[in-house]
């Protein structure tokens, strides 16, 4: 696979309405992620996105994509973007650029997660897992998106100022029990975190499930 010509092509992301129209008859679980997925579970839009994250199971690939047989996606991986992809992606990548064909501008971005059953399994420590029916969430109207424990886990690798914004925005609204299980994830994935002294952390012993 080779990168495309026009791999600088600006963004044109598609609204979470739009992803949910263009998505709802997918025959596997989908979801709104980054930083959308926590605007939808605070219920507004706190601030403007440059592309829109859709998470998939890594497993469920191929089947998404020939759902989509009018759009072409792109592995991307290092700064790098190849394709279109004709298969399964390359174990080491995680993340799909989307487009119509015969279209320059990117719509969105497919993130790869992995799964075992009806388990989410964080990729950076395998030992950080969460039920399925509680990782996926849906708004008002419907839109699916990731829990914002697990967002706000993703964010956490990350120094970006809007990182930040996003966890100072959502942290005081988790629940208590999504509180004690990103304690316990970043206790195990990013043990020196900053954040785990501001949800107030279980245990870091104890299984994050």
């Amino acid at each position: 696979m080779t990168p495309p010509a026009d791999a600088a092509a600006r963004w044109d992301p598609l609204h979470p309405r739009e992803a949910s129209a263009l998505l709802s008859h997918l025959p596997s679980p989908w979801w709104v992620a980054g930083g959308w997925a926590i605007d939808l579970f605070l219920g507004h839009q706190g601030r403007p996105h440059k592309d829109l994250d859709i998470g998939i199971l890594r497993g469920s690939t191929r089947q998404t994509l020939a759902a989509m047989p009018d759009w072409e996606f792109f592995e991307a991986s290092g700064g790098i973007l190849s394709g279109p992809l004709a298969g399964d992606p390359r174990p080491n990548v995680n993340s799909l650029w989307g487009r119509p064909r015969h279209t320059r501008a990117w719509r969105l971005e497919l993130m790869l997660d992995d799964s075992d059953g009806e388990q989410w399994i964080f990729r950076r420590d395998r030992s950080v897992r969460r039920a399925l029916s509680l990782a996926i969430r849906r708004d008002g109207e419907g839109i699916p998106y990731l829990a914002p424990e697990i967002q706000l886990l993703y964010k956490a690798s990350g120094t970006r100022a809007e990182d930040e914004a996003d966890f100072t925005r959502a942290a005081p609204r988790l629940s208590e029990e999504s509180r004690r299980w990103l304690g316990d994830a970043l206790a195990r994935a990013h043990p020196q975190h900053p954040w785990r002294s501001v949800i107030l952390p279980a245990a870091a012993a104890a299984p994050a499930r």
